[in-house]
């Protein structure tokens, strides 16, 4: 590999917000990969990830570009070996299922025990069937199996000790509440891709990850971006990219066809999405002050959806069918943001050695994905939807006739 050619230490950290996150994480790295002049993205001096962010840095850190991200995550192009199929993430948990499945009937007999003869109120005893209820709807096995395969890979790897660059991921302790930062002296002997599954286990949708008899947690229930773990190591600059932002609504007609006059016309979904953003990115703002005091000789510089794109607002967190899409909005305001913020970062990249391609953020042309081939797989896609509803619909007949 090429030496980096500015001897500044440059670390990136990356935050959660599920698959959204990471298919804006993909099409910002790609943004600044392509401007960002003196240091190369695989070849930073470390690397914490938090939740879908744990993914794309594990990625990063094992040498995957984020245009070779975006092949395997968002276009799923390039060798078999290399793809990973977003697919993989909506399995659903059919062991959590038949675990819980199976301790019902005694559920059951306990609840009705204790409230025949344990003087417990209806309610108390109801409560007790919860144990029955699934931790996760879909399986998460699959991110560690698939990420083992890809880190097997020749040059890649999948142990914190023999990856050659500070890796450190981030989730939470079930049982405790305590962040557990896998990757650091004490917590490198778990594979990496088994971290990647625990720090984004978000509770409800995936079931807790056990490591060494202990459960864990998407790590973005204790901090947005747990960016002091690299920052003690005296970093010259971090880099910070968080995906999800609180909207601000307008009421002024600008905004386009996605404007949202008030947060409350778009109902129950809108309303949580919005609080859910709003906590997250309070912490994240507490924590950059809280950071900024502590180690006043690192630059940190943040990169993040504006408050007032609907577009990524809008967006479904969970949803994978628009990936494309997405990662091309989050290439192209990337861009802008750089032209928008040329002034302000030119001269404190400049002081590590780093610096803006202005032709490169000049040119308008340039895209993240080939849109004559996304519209070719589209086309391809439905039409293979449409064959497949028709041959269903043909084998009813059939059966029928």
């Amino acid at each position: 590999m090429p030496s980096r050619p500015t001897a500044a230490r440059i670390g990136l950290a990356l935050a959660g917000g599920g698959p959204l996150g990471a298919i804006y994480e993909i099409g910002a790295l790609c943004a600044l990969d392509e401007v960002l002049q003196g240091v190369t993205l695989t070849q930073c001096d470390g690397y914490v990830g938090v939740s879908a962010g744990g993914f794309i840095a594990a990625g990063l850190a094992n040498g995957y570009t984020p245009r070779e991200l975006c092949r395997a995550f968002i276009e799923n192009l390039g060798p078999a070996s290399e793809v990973f199929e977003p697919s993989l993430l909506v399995r659903p948990a059919v062991g959590e299922f038949l675990r819980r499945g199976a301790a019902l009937p005694g559920l059951l007999g306990s609840a009705a025990w204790h409230y025949a003869f344990g003087r417990r109120s209806l309610m108390s005893a109801v409560e007790r069937l919860g144990r029955a209820l699934p931790t996760g709807l879909f399986s998460n096995e699959q991110i560690h199996t698939r990420l083992a395969q890809l880190f097997s890979e020749p040059g890649r790897s999948n142990d914190f000790r023999t990856l050659g660059r500070k890796l450190v991921l981030v989730a939470t302790d079930l049982d405790s509440g305590s962040a557990a930062p896998f990757g650091q002296p004490g917590w490198d002997h778990v594979p990496i891709s088994r971290a990647v599954q625990a720090s984004a286990a978000l509770p409800g949708l995936f079931p807790p990850v056990e490591i060494d008899g202990r459960h864990y947690v998407d790590g973005a229930l204790k901090k947005t971006v747990h960016a002091s773990v690299l920052l003690e190591q005296g970093l010259d600059l971090m880099i910070c990219l968080n995906p999800l932002v609180p909207f601000e609504a307008r009421e002024d007609g600008e905004g386009g066809p996605h404007r949202i006059p008030r947060i409350a016309d778009g109902g129950l979904p809108v309303v949580l999405s919005q609080t859910f953003r709003s906590m997250i990115h309070s912490r994240l703002e507490l924590g950059l002050r809280s950071y900024e005091r502590a180690y006043p000789g690192t630059d940190i510089v943040l990169f993040e959806p504006e408050a007032h794109d609907a577009e990524m607002f809008l967006a479904n967190t969970f949803s994978y069918s628009q990936r494309r899409r997405l990662a091309e909005h989050a290439y192209q305001s990337t861009r802008q943001a750089l032209r928008t913020r040329f002034g302000e970062l030119a001269p404190r990249l400049a002081r590590h050695g780093l610096a803006l391609n202005e032709a490169a953020l000049a040119d308008t042309t340039r895209t993240l994905l080939d849109a004559r081939a996304a519209g070719r797989r589209e086309r391809v896609s439905r039409s293979l939807t449409s064959l497949q509803h028709t041959l269903d619909r043909l084998e009813q007949h059939l059966a029928q006739a």
